[in-house]
């Protein structure tokens, strides 16, 4: 009997923070000057960017082999003059943390847009979901090959995987608010430990100069100069991608980053300012542990120990620990591995409830609890699982769908600002934003060739998105999608002359907006629904703007044609829809039931709908009837659509 009682409950809490847009407030200006210093927020992006040591280095031994160092000096190199003034314009540009997603949205419009945004949404997609699944099998692969551990865990890898993705999705359904406290506390930690095992290992080069003779002779003897040698590692550095993710991360956390009191929320420079110095200090603290961590481990560590199945494979810096410091300094950095690794889905997670409640719920192409926090982290950590499944928990598998997923959202942003340079006629920027993202296509295209299964899931990805979308759209087809309304002095005056006696609406579309047409249609109105000659009536005329928009606000102005017809004109993405909120809106302010003429539509029924489904238009008078019916569930409160 108590079942009844703790479902309302249970779905209060499941939408908690959830608001009906159709009678939520203007939104209010933020505060920016609230939030956290930019060095604790970067702790927050730099769980994704700093966990990435964890399997970054046994990664480039595996694709470059003796190469890695250097092939790790050009991804620095793309990473400090590529990738960081990139993410610096896009900070820039959009200081609320919609990413360069936001920046190429507002460069289409209509469906192409929509279908451009949802095609990068399913690469964001891929970057995040594998962030987590990869960073949780990593933090699986250090917790079964810890020597303590290793008997008794082994064989487990993808049950423990799905453990930890459980319990990342735990800690969202409870709260996230202390996330960047704990981020602190987590980043500061292992790259304390990474510092001391990079610092034995220079060490131990410095104190065994063999290991240096022998890795350059080798490298001569399979590479022959060093121009072969860079030629070589310029192909083979995308293969190293994975140590470019972050990015896209730093520019998401830029709500969190505090401002300064007083600022323009619109242009926050403060906040502006401090994701700048997060990114420029996150990308040089990594650039170091890069090049020092595949310096050390390719010197150190036998190549046949980075392949499957050996001991430091997905854990290089892992190994050194256990080698050089003793297995108890060893099994002090598996567990802050194991817990940055685990909690680096956190950022990804963040990443994913900041971009995709952000566009899909907006386009209409997804459920309007998509808007809440807790089913949006149930619905990622059940992919989760799936994807965990599907690979097995297997940290090389998922690195090429990982490093496309990075790549493409990358590219993206060098496009964006490139294009955004260009329309600011800054011609130099223009020029350098060109070649950065002329480097991230081929860098891009490398890695897609060399590793088509990356470009493939991505595409799982988007063809889900894409189908759910349009399933969703279709769907919410017949809801009511105008967020508020706004008349103007004349239209209110329209609205408050007419509420005097019976009001009546024309919906009429605009051709030449003639005194003819008008007195025309008058005519054939009266004619049709048999109206009293002394009633009068008000026109209604929608115009189409952009028919891919799903939700907007309607701002309704009124003129007076001909010094004789009173004419209410809308801009709206769908007649329907317009019609039914403004009949909506004069019940509600006058307390009378409106009424609105339509014609019927000439033309197929099914081909109607289409056109209203993907255009606006159509059969708009049985549309207008059905969004106010779903609408007003009260049969008695409904305004009068009449159609003749």
């Amino acid at each position: 009997m108590a079942t009844p009682a703790r479902s309302p409950r249970l779905r209060a809490w499941m939408l908690e923070g959830l608001t009906d847009r159709r009678h939520k407030q203007q939104h209010q200006p933020e505060t920016a000057h609230q939030g956290q210093p930019w060095y604790r927020v970067m702790c927050l992006t730099g769980l994704d960017y700093f966990s990435t040591l964890g399997y970054q280095p046994g990664i480039a031994a595996l694709a470059a082999g003796l190469l890695s160092p250097v092939a790790t000096i050009v991804l620095v190199l793309l990473t400090l003059f590529g990738a960081l003034p990139v993410y610096r314009r896009v900070a820039q540009e959009s200081p609320h943390g919609e990413g360069s997603i936001a920046m190429l949205e507002r460069l289409l419009s209509f469906w192409k847009g929509k279908l451009f945004v949802l095609t990068l949404l399913g690469f964001a997609a891929t970057d995040f979901l594998i962030t987590i699944t990869l960073s949780a099998a990593d933090a699986t692969a250090h917790l079964v090959e810890n020597p303590h551990l290793t008997g008794t865990l082994h064989g487990h890898e993808v049950l423990i995987t799905l453990i930890l993705i459980a319990l990342l999705g735990a800690v969202f359904l409870k709260g996230f608010g202390e996330a960047i406290g704990l981020a602190v506390v987590l980043v500061a930690s292992y790259l304390l430990l990474n510092a001391i095992v990079v610092a034995v290992g220079l060490w131990q080069v410095a104190t065994a100069p063999h290991v240096v003779t022998d890795w350059t002779a080798a490298l001569t003897t399979e590479h022959g100069n060093p121009f072969m040698m860079i030629a070589i590692a310029l192909v083979v550095f995308p293969k190293l991608a994975l140590g470019l993710s972050g990015f896209e991360t730093g520019v998401a956390v830029m709500p969190h980053v505090q401002g300064e009191r007083g600022e323009d929320p619109a242009e926050p420079a403060g906040r502006i300012r401090g994701t700048k110095k997060l990114l420029t200090t996150a990308a040089v603290i990594m650039s170091v542990f890069l090049i020092c961590s595949s310096f050390i481990t390719t010197l150190l560590i036998p190549a046949d120990a980075f392949k499957t199945g050996g001991e430091a494979n997905g854990r290089a810096l892992a190994y050194l620990a256990h080698e050089y410091l003793g297995s108890a300094f060893g099994t002090v950095y598996d567990a802050s591995t194991i817990l940055i690794l685990w909690f680096a889905g956190s950022s990804a997670m963040a990443g994913l409830l900041n971009l995709m409640p952000r566009y899909l719920p907006r386009y209409g192409m997804a459920p309007h609890w998509a808007r809440a926090l807790r089913p949006m982290v149930i619905v990622f950590t059940l992919i989760a699982f799936l994807v965990t499944w599907i690979f097995n928990a297997d940290v090389d598998a998922q690195g090429g769908a990982y490093a496309t997923g990075v790549l493409v959202l990358i590219t993206s942003a060098a496009v964006a600002v490139t294009i955004a340079a260009r329309r600011a006629r800054e011609r130099g920027w223009t020029v350098a934003f060109g070649v950065i993202s002329a480097v991230f296509i081929y860098t891009t295209g490398v890695n897609v060739i060399e590793r088509p299964d990356g470009v493939k899931i991505g595409a799982c990805f988007i063809a889900g998105i894409m189908a759910l979308s349009l399933l969703s759209r279709l769907a919410r087809v017949f809801e009511l999608r105008v967020t508020h309304v706004e008349l103007d002095d004349m239209a209110e005056r329209f609205v408050r002359d007419t509420a005097t006696r019976t009001i009546r609406f024309i919906a009429n579309e605009p051709d030449k907006r003639d005194r003819a047409e008008y007195r025309e249609k008058t005519d054939q109105i009266r004619a049709d629904n048999d109206v009293p000659p002394g009633d009068d009536f008000v026109f209604v005329e929608v115009t189409v703007l952009d028919p891919s928009e799903f939700e907007a606000a309607l701002r309704v102005r009124g003129e007076v044609m001909h010094d004789r017809y009173r004419v209410l004109t809308l801009e709206s993405s769908s007649i329907p829809n317009a019609l039914a909120a403004l009949m909506l809106h004069v019940r509600d302010e006058t307390g009378q039931r409106p009424h609105i003429y339509f014609e019927w539509t000439e033309g197929n029924p099914m081909a109607n709908f289409l056109r209203f489904f993907l255009f606006g238009q159509g059969e708009v008078a049985p549309v207008t009837r059905e969004v106010i019916r779903e609408a007003e569930p009260d049969r008695s409160r409904r305004p009068h659509v009449h159609a003749g």
